[in-house]
């Protein structure tokens, strides 16, 4: 499916995304970056040295299809496995570490609150962000990614986050 009629608009979009992102933790905010104990990259964000996030993919496979949809989010981690995982950032084989247990980050637009889902971040390889995998609870986002989404749950969330 490359595009769709949106029922909010009326219009036609060229394109169905399959993939959204945040750029930072629901905890971050603009003031945090004048913090010395504090950094957003594109990776990781540390807040007051205190709060460490990884950014990762919650991948929920489309029913009936061959593909992929894709949130991007952030997950907290404790001190300690973001750690092992700086230290292994760009090392050959960091795929081969266990998971690390953190808590969803970022509120997805569409559910109910997704903030503090408890998740398992599976590391992948070098250049390739890792994998976010919810804790299988009867959570509305839990329950798409062991199930899978339907076209029609993708372009209805297209549809609200576009207008």
């Amino acid at each position: 499916m490359t595009g769709f009629t949106c029922a909010r608009c009326g219009n036609r979009h060229d394109e169905l995304p399959m993939s959204y992102g945040a750029e930072a933790p629901v905890f971050w905010s603009p003031e945090l970056a004048d913090d010395p104990d504090s950094e957003l990259g594109t990776d990781q964000c540390v807040i007051k040295d205190e709060h460490f996030f990884v950014r990762g993919l919650v991948p929920i496979p489309v029913r009936g299809a061959d593909s992929t949809f894709e949130w991007g989010a952030w997950v907290s981690v404790s001190r300690e496995s973001i750690e092992h995982m700086s230290e292994r950032w760009h090392t050959e084989g960091r795929e081969q570490s266990d998971p690390y247990f953190g808590w969803l980050s970022t509120t997805l637009p569409g559910y109910p609150e997704t903030v503090n889902l408890k998740t398992n971040l599976h590391t992948r390889p070098v250049g390739q962000r890792p994998l976010i995998v919810l804790e299988p609870t009867g959570h509305p986002l839990a329950v798409e990614q062991r199930t899978g989404i339907t076209m029609a749950r993708i372009q209805e969330i297209a549809e609200h986050l576009l207008h």
